[in-house]
């Protein structure tokens, strides 16, 4: 079973070394490796250009583009994989095992879909513990209430994506929420948890940069409407299901300092 894992990049000269090398030491044999880089100004491309050898990284594109989204969207339709994931120019898997953990849950159960737990870290100081995402049980009923899975966890099979289409570039910060409503509450999908870390991520992205709040609440509320939900409760719902992951990760830096 082959697994494509596509990173986009924007200027992300200091971390997309690591997120590179995470991708590389997984111990997983057949991996697609898509970057696709949205022709960054900073030192960006060189940085990706020193792993071009690597015989696991398939392909490199490098070239304008509106955004996260539409680099996404070029990385599933270059993916010949099985399986598709995503991997952001700020995160790095949490170990070296990840995707074979993520292929053996898809053979035993023949998942359409498959998501984990997730940890936020500090930006600089990536041992620290900023949230604790973990994603918890899938129940359609709980995506009308706000709830979703912690969206770089998320791995589905191509002929899925193929078949419930692509994410959807009008949102610049909320076409991941949108896409997974779609995926577990529009359709009817085999969607599998594996109760284990998947990812670390870097505070400071689209959605928790605290410049982006506003418009992270006004695009949520247009896509929750969208999808016939009620918008302002849903995401004061959505809000919620976050709290205890601020409070878990407290707990463990006040368990770690004690």
């Amino acid at each position: 079973m082959k697994v494509s894992i596509i990173t986009s990049c924007f200027n992300r000269e200091s971390t997309i070394g690591q997120t590179i090398e995470s991708v590389l030491a997984q111990d997983y044999p057949d991996i697609e490796y898509l970057i696709i880089d949205g022709a960054s100004c900073d030192n960006s491309l060189s940085v990706i250009r020193q792993y071009k050898n690597e015989k696991r990284i398939t392909k490199i594109l490098s070239e304008p583009d509106n955004g996260m989204y539409e680099a996404i969207n070029k990385g599933i339709r270059l993916a010949s994989g099985d399986i598709v994931g995503l991997l952001h120019s700020d995160d790095f898997f949490y170990n070296t095992h990840v995707i074979s953990d993520i292929v053996r849950i898809f053979n035993e159960t023949g998942a359409d879909f498959v998501y984990g737990n997730g940890l936020y870290v500090d930006t600089e100081h990536t041992d620290r513990v900023v949230r604790n995402w973990v994603s918890g049980r899938y129940h359609r009923w709980k995506v009308r209430f706000g709830w979703l899975p912690l969206h770089p966890t998320v791995y589905i099979r191509r002929e899925v994506l193929r078949r419930c289409g692509l994410y959807d570039e009008s949102y610049k910060i909320a076409s991941d929420s949108d896409f997974l409503v779609r995926y577990l509450y529009e359709n009817n999908l085999h969607v599998e948890y594996l109760n284990k870390y998947f990812v670390k991520m870097r505070m400071g992205g689209l959605s928790t940069g605290g410049a982006s709040r506003a418009s992270v609440w006004a695009e949520d509320v247009r896509m929750y409407k969208s999808h016939g939900f009620l918008g302002v409760p849903t995401k004061l719902m959505k809000i919620g299901w976050k709290v205890p992951q601020f409070i878990d990760a407290k707990l463990r830096k006040k368990f770690h300092d004690d």
